[in-house]
């Protein structure tokens, strides 16, 4: 069988590749990613490794390639991503690119390390320049015996000492000017209060535009402030105060014409400093635009580089330290594409010595490789989720293609909503390659995404299952004409509210079956929910019976492949025939009764004497005789079904203990005869040896290499097996009833759904009405996608999912495997995508 149906066969190989080629081959390797390597050096430490240097210097580049990055999007500018997938440089180019990112990332921090201190001189000048602005408004209001206005604050004031001070002469008072962050000003003046006991005299004012701070580009509100003050010693206190607080100080003229002279010279310089800013932010925009449009493939090289030296640390090296040894598990239909691959990258290296990959026998369990495509991948994702097949196992993805989208549609199924998620599949599907070149961090999307093709085909079936239920947004489509044809009158409905309709009126029926699913008159039927719920339950039993033979016959195929033919007589034909004896036996009494049992037949087959299945396969299973109805002849469907019961009964019933005890006592068994045989050999090994006579005799192995703790191990292992498949059997049929339920909840939901909030757009008349139609129909629609189709679909897709991996699964598949891990730059590459945008 392909690929699809069983894992690829896998072959374990040994590489043997010139020191001066393993780069190249490698590499070549990685853009095929057909190639899973092994550590061969488990107990060396990753930092004593041969290539470590290598690794480091790569990590080295990646952060300079972030570094320039991070300043590319703080410019905004966008960087370009042609889709290319340049493949990986030579060794000798790596020194190219670690000489062009040393020279970016210089050149940036020298630009970006100019512009800091340039608008750290730029802020200087412009707190200058403020400062020279207000310090003049404060001289000018006091020499023109103005009062301070009530924008401007003054420290409190000692008025005993300002009249010693001016009774005992002119006094000369100095001061300093600053600026400090406007957050600060209240604490500001409380301490130079507190610290020089009233004697300064302090005016600020607010400066109005916000300023940069070039250190962290924020935009913060200062104040410019002047404080008076007589004697150096208050002088040293209130810059120490100023120091404290983080404010900045600049010198301020006292004589106006100097102030005049000074605020001029700052405005020059102000003007210098913004052309000199534009070019160096012009050079810099220059620089971060040229690197935008390589970065990309920069990050692409420098993970190549980092993936294959990491990859070459995991080889060996062999005595001469001139060939490198790697092991490795291939795919055994493509190691002629793995040596052309490697015939490439010697080539590419100018070695003149071939690579070579030879086969290696092996005790070990191979990875488990299945090839799919965007269609079956997110079918293999859901099997994968229980546990990754076991080697050469039967894979259930190609019947869970098909079952899995059914069973949900019986769940699911209704023509509308199946064609709400259809079209929403769709559009994914269509629109998919630009979808994903979009590449979305938002998970819920990614997951509808991912499982695109799960939607299309559960839409596709729920439009057909709601076509044979006849049921689109909890009304039907009369496409064939009803074969019913009631005639009652007005009086009659109106004064019979349990009106029903019944199939053995030939009046009222054809008796002729619908074309296609069932009659759109059984919408408006009352006792609708009882004929579904017989209809649905009956037929969820039969898929499940089906669904569960299909999974034990899966076994066979495993047991087959494996040459396992003590399973198949000891474990699959018991299994099958229990099953079918009992369950299978079941829903052929579902088809005899439909058959058997019209609506027009006469006792003792009339509807009536049809006995229940239930009560018929529990009497069957506790031998127990069923009593007839009244005026119906017998209880049975057919003659000699009593004796046929029985027999089924008795034979599954002794496939239990076959199930329980076959396989351990033959291999039991087998284990003994192996033992006897080796005690012979060992013991005319024994008596012919001449020379033997004083020799110890070693005690031969126990049998077959088992003790009696394994035995036992292998009874318990079988019984608890036995006993799960015996129960599960029970169980996992009654499981199947879920189809019923779910698919009676959505129908039941729909049409309260319709009936409470549909219907209220349909009770007013005129424009009104229409008007009042529109915001119902919208709000009926955002219920019905929200709860019917989102949460309804998202409960049937897990019950789905439990049928498959518990019930489907469990009849044949182990998924003890570990998954095939290739090497491979696409999946390297996605991760790295995904952690960067994370």
């Amino acid at each position: 069988m392909g690929s699809l149906f069983r894992s690829e066969e896998m072959a374990l190989c040994q590489l043997f590749l010139q020191s001066e080629a393993a780069y190249a081959c490698v590499s070549e390797l990685g853009e095929l990613g057909l190639v899973q390597f092994r550590d061969l050096n488990p107990d060396v430490n990753a930092f004593q490794r041969k290539f470590v240097s290598e690794v480091r210097r790569c990590d080295e580049m990646e952060r300079k390639l972030r570094y320039l990055e991070k300043e590319i999007k703080k410019d905004g500018i966008p960087m370009l991503d042609t889709g290319e997938n340049p493949e990986a440089p030579q060794p000798r180019e790596m020194i190219d690119l670690e000489a062009t990112f040393e020279k970016l990332e210089n050149e940036l921090r020298e630009v970006n390390h100019n512009a800091e201190a340039l608008k750290r001189n730029f802020l200087e000048l412009t707190e200058l320049k403020h400062i020279l602005r207000k310090t003049q408004v404060f001289f000018d209001e006091q020499e023109g015996g103005l009062h301070p206005t009530e924008s401007m604050t003054r420290a409190l004031i000692s008025d005993d000492s300002i009249a010693r001070q001016v009774n005992a002469g002119p006094v000369q008072l100095g001061f300093v000017a600053g600026v400090i962050l406007r957050e600060r000003i209240p604490a500001f003046e409380r301490m130079l209060w507190r610290a020089c006991r009233g004697n300064v005299f302090l005016r600020q004012a607010e400066i109005e535009t916000p300023l940069e701070d070039p250190s962290t580009g924020d935009q913060v509100h200062k104040s410019v402030f002047i404080i008076f003050f007589q004697g150096d010693q208050l002088k040293s206190r209130v810059r120490k105060i100023c120091e404290g607080f983080r404010a900045t100080l600049y010198p301020c003229p006292e004589a106006p014409s100097q102030r005049r002279e000074m605020a001029m010279g700052v405005m020059t310089r102000i003007e210098d400093l913004n052309t000199v800013l534009g070019q160096t932010q012009d050079h810099r925009h220059r620089v971060l635009v040229a690197a935008a449009k390589n970065i990309k493939n920069w990050f692409i090289k420098v993970v190549k580089i980092k993936a294959i030296y990491h990859t070459l640390n995991l080889f060996n090296l062999d005595v001469t330290q001139k060939c490198l040894i790697a092991e490795c598990w291939v795919p055994l239909l493509d190691i002629e594409t793995i040596q052309l691959a490697l015939r490439r990258g010697t080539e590419r290296s100018g070695s003149s010595v071939p690579p070579i990959l030879n086969r290696m026998d092996t005790f070990e369990d191979p990875p488990t490789y299945n090839r799919t495509n965007k269609f079956t991948s997110a079918f293999q994702n859901l099997v994968d989720a229980y546990g990754i097949a076991s080697y050469r196992e039967i894979n259930p993805t190609p019947y869970t293609i098909i079952s899995f989208p059914f069973l949900f549609a019986v769940m699911f199924g209704d023509l509308g909503h199946g064609g709400l998620m259809f079209l929403f599949a769709a559009f994914l599907v269509l629109r998919e390659k630009q979808l994903a070149a979009k590449k979305s961090d938002n998970e819920v999307w990614n997951i509808f995404f991912a499982g695109r093709y799960i939607i299309l085909l559960m839409g596709l079936f729920s439009m057909y299952t709601g076509l044979i239920y006849n049921d689109i947004f909890s009304k039907s489509l009369n496409l064939f004409g009803s074969h019913w044809h009631t005639n009652y009158n007005e009086s009659t409905v109106m004064h019979n509210k349990d009106l029903q309709i019944n199939p053995s009126l030939s009046a009222d029926y054809d008796q002729v079956p619908y074309p296609v699913g069932l009659d759109p008159i059984w919408q408006l039927a009352l006792n609708k929910i009882v004929f579904l719920n017989a209809y649905k339950m009956k037929i969820s039993i039969i898929f499940g019976v089906l669904h569960m033979l299909s999974g034990v016959s899966l076994s066979l195929y495993n047991y087959r492949y494996f040459k396992d033919r003590i399973s198949i007589f000891c474990d699959f034909i018991p299994q099958v025939i229990f099953l079918t004896f009992l369950f299978f036996y079941m829903v052929l009494l579902m088809f005899i009764k439909w058959i058997s049992y019209g609506p027009q037949n006469d006792f003792p087959d009339s509807p009536a004497c049809a006995p229940s299945i239930l009560i018929t396969f529990i009497n069957m299973v506790l031998f127990k005789n069923a009593e007839a109805l009244p005026n119906c002849n017998t209880v049975y469907m057919f003659a000699g079904q009593g004796v046929l019961q029985k027999f089924l009964v008795l034979v599954a019933l002794l496939c239990v203990p076959i199930m329980l005890l076959a396989k351990p006592i033959y291999i039991m068994r087998q284990q003994k005869e192996k033992h006897v045989q080796l005690v012979n050999g060992h013991a005319t090994t024994e008596n012919g040896d001449a020379e033997g006579a004083g020799r110890v005799v070693q005690q031969p192995p126990p049998a077959g290499g088992h003790d009696e703790n394994e035995i036992g191990e292998l009874f318990i292992h079988q019984g608890i097996h036995t006993i799960e498949y015996v129960l599960g059997s029970v169980s996992h049929t009654a499981s199947y009833l879920r189809l019923w339920a779910l698919s009676l909840a959505h129908a039941q939901l729909s049409e309260v759904l319709w009936s409470m909030v549909m219907t209220k757009g349909l009770i007013l008349e005129s424009w009104i009405g229409g008007v009042w139609l529109w915001f119902v129909f919208g709000f009926w629609a955002i219920l019905t996608v929200g709860i019917l189709v989102l949460m309804e679909g998202l409960s049937a897709f897990l019950h789905t999912l439990r049928l498959h991996w518990v019930e489907f699964q469990s009849k044949f598949y182990k998924g003890l495997g570990y998954a095939f891990s290739p090497f491979s730059f696409e999946v390297i590459l996605n991760t790295a995508s995904t952690a960067v945008e994370e």
